[in-house]
C-alpha cells in the first residue's frame, strides 16, 4: 500500500485551492451575473459576501480537512465517531458527481470554441451569426459529446497523477498562465476607445440596483465561486502538513477569487461597452457577445484564442478538484488504487453527463419541473447541494471544536477567533438558509 500523498508546498496548495474556486463561477458566471444585476453594486455585495460569509466557511472546510487527514467521509467519521456527520462527505461525493457531469459539458463547449477559433471558424458578418453558431454547437450531439469526452479525459489524466505529481503540478503552471493571460486581455480591453464606460459600470455604484434580490444573488455567487459546500476544500486541506497556516491560506484563496472575478469583468465589460454591446446578455456573454467583440479588435483572433485557453485552464482547475473529491472517497486509504479509480469514476461521470450534453439537441423536448436536464442538474447542485453542504459544514465546525482546538489550528487572535465562531455558528447558517429558500421559491413560482 502506498503512502498518502501531500502537497509539496504552501504555494502549491493555495494555487490548487484557488484553482478549484476560480472556475466558471469566476470567469463565466460572475460577469453575466454582474451584467444583469447592475454591475458595481453586485460587485460590492459579492466582495462583502465572500469576505464576511464565504471566507469563514472556507476556513471551516480547511480545519475539518487538515484535522481529519483523510477523505471527506473518513474525516467526519474520525472527528465525530458514531455520529451521522459523515453523510456530509457522502453528499459531497454525490453532488460533485452531478456537478462534474454537466460542468464537463461546458468544458466541451469551450474546447469546441477553442478549436474553432484556432481554425478561424468563429467569425461572421450577420448580426445573428454568433447566436446561431452557439446554438449550432450545443445542439450538435457529436460535437458536444466529443468535446465532453476530451475534457473529461484531460481531467482524469491530471487527477490520476496524484496530488503532488498531478494536481499541484498542473495548478503551478496553469494558474500563473491564467493570471498572465488575464492581464494581457484586461489591458487590451481597457485601452479601447470608450472602454472607461465599462470600468465605470464595474466600479461606480448605481444604487438603484441595491435590492434584497441583488444581495441574495451576490451571496449565492460567493458560495458558488468559492466551491464551498461539496467538501472540495476539506479534501484539499487533508493533504496539508500541520504547520501550514490555515487563516492566511484561506484569505489568499478568497482574495485570488475576488481578484480574478473582477479581472474577468475588466476583460469583458470595457470591450462590451466600447463596441456598443449590452452588458446584460446573460449566460451567452462568453460564447455569443465576446466573439463578436473580439472580431472588431485589431488582432482580435489572437485575443479570442487566448480567452478560450484561459477559460479552459480555469474550468480544468475546478474540474480536477471535483473529481478528486470523488476519487479520494472512493479509494479511502487504498492509495495505490488512485489511477484506476480516476478512470472508472471519470468514465461514469461522462456517462452521467450525456443527457445534460444532449439536452439542447436531441433531448431538448425533455423537461423536468419546467427545466432541461442540464438546468435541472445545475439547480440540484447550486441551489440545493452547495447551500445545504455549506450549512452543515458551518454548523459542524462552529459547534464541534473547542476554543483550544481552534486556537491550535488557526493561530488567530482572540477577536478574530471569536468573530469567526459567531459567523459560522449564527450569521452564515442564517444567510445560507435564506439563499436556499430563495432558490427553491424561485423555481416553485
Amino acid at each position: 500500500m502506498t503512502k498518502r500523498d501531500h502537497f509539496g508546498s504552501k504555494i502549491g496548495f493555495i494555487l490548487a485551492a484557488a484553482g478549484s474556486a476560480i472556475g466558471l463561477g469566476a470567469i463565466w458566471k460572475f460577469p453575466y451575473m454582474a451584467g444583469t444585476n447592475g454591475g458595481s453594486v453586485f460587485v460590492l455585495l459579492f466582495i462583502l459576501s465572500t469576505l464576511l460569509i464565504g471566507l469563514p466557511i472556507l476556513l471551516a472546510e480547511f480545519i475539518i480537512g487538515r484535522k481529519g487527514q483523510a477523505d471527506a467521509v473518513s474525516s467526519f467519521k474520525k472527528l465525530a465517531p458514531g455520529k451521522p456527520w459523515y453523510l456530509i462527505g457522502w453528499s459531497g461525493f454525490i453532488f460533485s458527481f452531478i456537478i462534474l457531469s454537466f460542468y464537463s459539458v461546458i468544458g466541451g463547449w469551450i474546447l469546441s470554441y477553442l478549436v474553432r477559433s484556432i481554425t478561424f471558424s468563429v467569425s461572421g458578418n450577420s448580426e445573428t451569426f454568433y447566436e446561431d453558431l452557439f446554438n449550432s454547437v450545443i445542439s450538435n450531439p457529436f460535437e458536444v459529446l466529443a468535446g465532453q469526452a476530451v475534457f473529461i479525459f484531460l481531467t482524469i489524466w491530471i487527477v490520476q497523477g496524484g496530488i503532488k505529481g498531478g494536481i499541484e503540478k498542473a495548478s503551478k503552471w496553469m494558474m500563473p498562465l491564467l493570471l498572465i493571460f488575464f492581464l494581457i486581455l484586461a489591458v487590451r480591453s481597457m485601452t479601447l476607445p470608450g472602454a472607461m464606460e465599462g470600468v465605470k459600470f464595474l466600479f461606480v455604484p448605481d444604487w438603484s440596483y441595491f435590492t434584497w434580490e441583488t444581495a441574495l444573488l451576490a451571496l449565492g455567487q460567493a458560495f458558488f465561486s468559492l466551491s464551498v459546500g461539496v467538501s472540495g476544500m476539506i479534501t484539499y486541506a487533508s493533504y496539508l502538513p500541520k504547520d501550514t497556516k490555515l487563516g492566511s491560506s484561506a484569505l489568499s484563496v478568497s482574495l485570488l477569487n475576488i481578484g480574478i472575478s473582477i479581472m474577468s469583468g475588466l476583460v469583458i465589460f470595457p470591450a462590451v461597452f466600447a463596441l456598443g454591446f449590452s452588458p446584460d446578455a446573460g449566460p451567452g456573454l462568453a460564447f455569443i457577445i465576446l466573439p463578436a467583440v473580439f472580431e472588431q479588435i485589431i488582432f482580435g483572433q489572437f485575443f479570442l484564442i487566448l480567452f478560450f485557453v484561459l477559460l479552459l485552464f480555469a474550468t480544468l482547475t475546478s474540474s480536477i478538484s471535483m473529481l478528486e473529491i470523488v476519487v479520494s472517497i472512493g479509494i479511502k486509504s487504498k492509495y495505490d488504487r488512485r489511477r484506476r479509480a480516476a478512470w472508472v469514476y471519470g468514465s461514469l461521470i461522462f456517462l452521467l453527463g450525456i443527457p445534460s450534453a444532449l439536452s439542447f439537441g436531441v433531448l431538448s423536448n425533455v423537461q423536468i419541473m419546467g427545466m432541461s436536464i442540464f438546468d435541472l442538474a445545475d439547480f440540484l447542485t447550486s441551489s440545493i447541494g452547495l447551500p445545504l453542504g455549506a450549512l452543515f459544514i458551518s454548523i459542524f465546525a462552529g459547534y464541534k471544536f473547542s476554543k483550544s482546538e481552534l486556537t491550535n489550528e488557526l493561530n488567530l487572535n482572540k477577536f478574530l477567533l471569536n468573530s469567526w465562531r459567531i459567523i459560522v455558528r449564527y450569521a452564515a447558517p442564517i444567510a445560507i438558509i435564506i439563499v436556499f429558500l430563495q432558490g427553491i421559491i424561485k423555481v416553485l413560482m
